[in-house]
């Protein structure tokens, strides 16, 4: 099933996720439904905040993104990250490694916004899985971007919080209509074309 994605302005986005105690068929489902509809928006991305529940869950899919790549190790052994996706991560615990560098990112709850962010070139994360066991989650690239934006968001934290003020400043008066628009109720989802939408 296909969640409503909240956009900037809504309060629930800004709520910290409360752990995930049971991974029970509610959780599934939720999990389920969220790969479903970042695919439907063409998102490579979706945290349970941005469709209104505040727990530590996320989804990630970077299988699409043929221009900037991603390596992934699960428990330690290489795999193929486009074999692996999507992603699952319940309850993540996200370690920063390595040097940062800039790179471009969206969010499906900011339509048609963009900025440069600075983030770690890789990660470790653990994590627990729907099967109820533990994963350690070792990426690079384009997926450690993912993995650090969505854990971002289990903490209420977005990605224009990361912006420099220079870029924040230049997105002011699109963000104020967004978050005035959320407000009011009249936003409308369109679906979105870029596939690299966290």
């Amino acid at each position: 099933m296909i969640l409503q994605i909240l956009e900037y302005g809504d309060p629930i986005l800004r709520a910290k996720g409360k752990p995930i105690e049971n991974v029970d068929d509610r959780i599934r489902e939720l999990a389920a439904n969220m790969v479903e509809t970042m695919h439907a928006a063409n998102g490579v991305g979706l945290a349970a905040q941005q469709v209104g529940e505040a727990l530590r869950l996320t989804v990630v899919d970077v299988s699409l993104v043929e221009d900037r790549p991603s390596t992934l190790k699960l428990d330690g052994k290489e795999v193929d990250p486009k074999t692996a996706m999507p992603l699952v991560l319940i309850n993540p615990e996200i370690e920063l490694r390595g040097t940062s560098e800039a790179g471009v990112e969206g969010c499906l709850s900011f339509p048609e916004i963009t900025g440069t962010i600075e983030r770690t070139k890789s990660v470790i994360a653990r994590a627990q899985t729907l099967e109820g066991g533990a994963v350690e989650i070792e990426a690079s690239g384009f997926l450690a971007r993912a993995i650090q934006h969505e854990g971002d968001h289990l903490n209420g934290i977005l990605f224009i919080d990361r912006m420099n003020s220079a870029a924040k400043a230049a997105l002011s008066s699109r963000l104020k209509r967004l978050h005035k628009e959320t407000r009011r109720g009249i936003r409308h989802r369109e679906p979105l074309v870029s596939e690299t939408t966290l």
